[in-house]
């Protein structure tokens, strides 16, 4: 049992809200190559990216696994990104730290993915059961590629406008 759920029930949740995060995530990366904020979808992306790291330390393991060091890694990045987000609202060089680090948490959200697929997923398995063979290290590279372009390109391209401050502000500062 695991937070009073069956293992099996506790995968199943702990895949959803993965899955959440990768979608979200995508939308949020949508939003910095396109300008915009989204910031409904951001909170909630990194809400259930946070939630999928803290719930992968939950499972039952005799040591530590390269899942737990990914997972380190990305509530690390988070943390900054939280940071740059909400603590320094992505001003000057915030700007392009927390576009790396969600991105980056994104990567490493979808890199755990395609290692899970390898591994659950009879067919994909087949081409690469020890996760050592070509296909596996192909398809790992590509999405690695395809990262640092979403990152470089959404570096380049989300730009945010200057935070407004509300007409009310203005006339009582003013008096």
């Amino acid at each position: 049992m695991i937070l009073g759920m069956t293992t099996s029930t506790f995968t199943i949740v702990h895949v959803l809200i993965s899955l959440v995060g990768i979608a979200t995530g995508f939308v949020v990366v949508y939003g910095l190559l396109t300008g915009k904020r989204f910031d409904g979808w951001t909170a909630i992306f990194l809400v259930t990216t946070i939630l999928t790291n803290l719930t992968g330390f939950l499972f039952p393991v005799e040591h530590l696994l390269p899942s737990h060091i990914v997972g380190i890694i990305s509530l690390v990045v988070l943390s900054v990104a939280l940071l740059a987000r909400y603590g320094r609202h992505m001003e000057r060089s915030w700007r392009w730290i927390y576009i790396v680090c969600a991105v980056l948490a994104l990567y490493l959200n979808v890199f755990v993915a395609v290692v899970q697929s390898f591994m659950k997923i009879p067919a994909v398995h087949a081409l690469a059961p020890t996760q050592k063979e070509p296909p596996f290290l192909v398809v790992q590279l590509v999405v690695m590629a395809i990262f640092v372009g979403i990152g470089t390109f959404a570096v380049k391209k989300f730009r945010i406008e200057p935070v407004s401050v509300p007409a009310a502000w203005k006339s009582s500062k003013a008096s």
